[in-house]
């Protein structure tokens, strides 16, 4: 029986697919409408950046970093370009160590570049490039870019680099630069001025390229770019260009630097040299240097460990941040103290038996049955210890303190340099809090006054401070920052401008007793401690002699350096004005383990002097040093005859005061 079919409800079925569908068809399209009216027009201005930014590369223009010059134009510091060989990991398709095999047959690669590369690879982020080699030849660079195509994410780009022509010479005062690591970055961008490095790998690391880093480095330029879709570069649409870093005028005298660190020889040591009247320094040694050149390209692992690991600490900035006892350096400035608060008048004499005794314990003079009658002067020419004894008993340690503290002892200088160390200026008040956890030795007791009058004990300051004091002592009074940038110098426009313009204060001192100071350590240098280092000199200085022990002698025990280990031998001292009606530099000096300060130390600052004020340079090295253990022993007096050093102290007690 055949089935009659229901037209009519099939049309009726067929009728609502069809709406169903061109409903979906509807909302389909509406849709791809409002996509289409979303990303045309709502976003048209967002993805119109975007393409843009896509076809338009914005590349940044390192600047050219400042030079830095001696005061007389000499360049200390400069830029060269070079080509380096630059891999970034993140686009290699070989592995790392094959990729480095394989370039090593067109490039040479040592071990140290090895070193050093997987050393910066730690330290730097997986999608930046590293350098894996630089200062390539153009032999190199031919051979790589021929066979380019094997090598994504390898690539030769021109780079400034720095360099440092003089090598070791003034490196502690120059410093280097060294490629931004992590936490340099980091801090970088928390700052305002983050933009201005971009595309910068270097930045200083110590001495004046770290602490003028911001003069250094300048402004950063960019290039806008035109890229193909393969990311390489079509044509320069505009350009913005760099703006070179501030150059740096130094106040030092790189001639001067260079014959006082020859002059130093194989000691170690620091000198400081400063013009009284502007606090120009004109010499920052600290022996031994290092080679800043080491740092530029990222030190090799060896190379490092030298450093650090040698005993003579060539990385330690000796005059900024190395503490020493002044010794006898610091007997002048006591005696001016003494006048200036009426302790004492030049001709008040005592008597000197060789000893001083408080409250039972005997602190001896230098010299086996003192130095007899001696006035402020003698006291200064011979350096007699038991004049200072008995002065820095009446005195008192606070009294002392509050003298000393205005020519910069135990005080920052602000120079111009990172790290400064503040040294020691003791007191009652610096003894308590040095000694918080121990309240038995919180007590300031005479002893220890007696050894801080003398330049030891608890005193200790860098040869900055020293060389400050002096000369402030030498410009009656006059204090001046030292600093080593004399002028900052506009690296567009070439204006100047000096660092420091003006005094920063005086110290209120009667000219009459600083001219009775002066005289005395002129008499140093003509019949005293330091005659014999001066003999000849064609001009008149002022100066002292110093010798700081570093352990206790034993009672009736003779210093024989011979007996004593190296390294625990006496440090020699020397500070000195000259010319001594009109000073132009003073210098102040710390020879490590070096003895006796007219043995050594006044020798250096000779020629320092003869080179300053006559232009005479030494004819010959010297070495000075003290005989090594197996020389044939003998007593200090022995070994003062033979340098020619007259009544030199060799501050001791039998029971000494406290050592820090």
């Amino acid at each position: 029986m055949t089935e009659l079919k229901n037209t009519e409800r099939e049309l009726h079925l067929f009728r609502l697919r069809l709406t169903a569908l061109g409903l979906m068809v509807f909302v389909c399209f509406g849709l791809l409408l409002a996509r289409f009216i979303w990303l045309q027009v709502v976003k048209h201005s967002d993805y119109a950046a975007q393409a843009e930014e896509n076809r338009i590369a914005v590349v940044p223009i390192e600047p050219n970093r400042g030079l830095i010059l001696d005061r007389n134009g000499v360049v200390l510091a400069r830029n060269y370009s070079a080509y380096t060989l630059e891999v970034t990991p993140s686009k290699l398709r070989m592995t790392l160590d094959e990729t480095i095999d394989e370039l090593a047959k067109l490039v040479q690669i040592e071990a140290k570049d090895r070193k050093r590369f997987k050393k910066l690879l730690e330290e730097s982020k997986n999608f930046e490039s590293v350098p894996l080699r630089s200062r390539l030849t153009d032999e190199e660079v031919a051979r790589f870019s021929a066979q380019r195509f094997r090598f994504p994410g390898v690539e030769i780009q021109a780079r400034l680099f720095r360099q440092y022509p003089l090598g070791e010479l003034a490196s502690h005062v120059i410093g280097y630069i060294g490629r931004i690591n992590q936490a340099e970055a980091k801090a970088i961008e928390d700052t305002d001025d983050a933009a201005n490095y971009n595309g910068t790998d270097h930045i200083g690391k110590e001495g004046l390229e770290k602490s003028y880093e911001r003069q250094l480095h300048g402004t950063t330029g960019y290039e806008e770019v035109e890229v193909s879709a393969g990311g390489r570069a079509i044509r320069t649409l505009s350009r913005t260009p760099a703006a070179p870093g501030n150059n740096l005028i130094l106040s030092i005298d790189i001639e001067l630097q260079k014959v006082i660190e020859e002059a130093f020889g194989e000691w170690r040591g620091a000198l400081v040299a400063i013009e009284p009247a502007t606090g120009d320094i004109l010499a920052y040694v600290s022996r031994p240097g290092y080679d800043p050149n080491l740092f530029v390209d990222g030190i090799d692992s060896q190379s490092w460990s030298d450093l650090n690991t040698s005993l003579d600490k060539p990385m330690v900035n000796r005059p900024l941040s190395g503490t020493y006892p002044p010794g006898s350096t610091f007997k002048p400035f006591m005696a001016l103290a003494a006048l200036e608060l009426g302790k004492r008048t030049p001709g008040q004499t005592i008597f000197d038996p060789g000893s001083f005794t408080l409250g039972g314990h005997k602190f001896r003079d230098d010299k086996p049955g003192g130095h007899g009658t001696v006035d402020m002067y003698k006291s200064i020419v011979e350096s007699c210890d038991t004049y200072y004894y008995m002065l820095g008993n009446d005195m008192g340690i606070d009294a002392i303190h509050d003298f000393m503290k205005p020519f910069g002892f135990g005080e920052l200088t602000g120079i111009d340099l990172e790290h400064e160390k503040a040294g020691i200026l003791p007191s009652k008040e610096w003894k308590r809090a040095r000694f918080k956890k121990n309240p038995a030795a919180q007590k300031w007791v005479g002893g220890d006054t007696i050894s801080v009058s003398i330049g030891n004990g608890f005193n200790s300051y860098t040869p900055l401070q020293m060389a400050h004091a002096i000369a402030n002592l030498a410009n009656n009074g006059v204090v001046m920052k030292p600093h080593l940038v004399k002028i900052i110098e506009d690296g567009v426009t070439r204006a100047r401008k000096l660092t420091v313009p003006k005094e920063s204060y005086r110290i209120p001192l009667k000219q009459e007793n600083i001219d009775i100071i002066k005289n005395a350590m002129v008499g140093v240098t003509l019949g005293g401690t330091a005659a014999k280092a001066f003999a000849g000199a064609g001009y008149t200085s002022g100066g002292k002699t110093g010798t700081a022990q570093l352990i206790a002698i034993k009672k009736n025990e003779k210093y024989n350096a011979n007996l004593i280990a190296e390294r625990l031998r006496d440090n020699a001292l020397y500070t000195a004005f000259a010319p001594a009606d009109k000073p132009r530099i003073a210098i102040a000096v710390v020879v490590e383990n070096g003895g006796f300060g007219a043995g050594v130390a006044a020798p250096i600052v000779r020629k320092a002097l003869d080179f300053y004020l006559l232009g005479k340079r030494p004819q010959e090295k010297e070495t000075t040093k003290v005989p090594k253990e197996d020389a044939e022993l003998r007593s200090v007096e022995d070994i003062k005859a033979e340098q020619g050093v007259s009544g030199e102290p060799k501050p001791g007690a039998e029971t000494p005061g406290n050592t820090e």
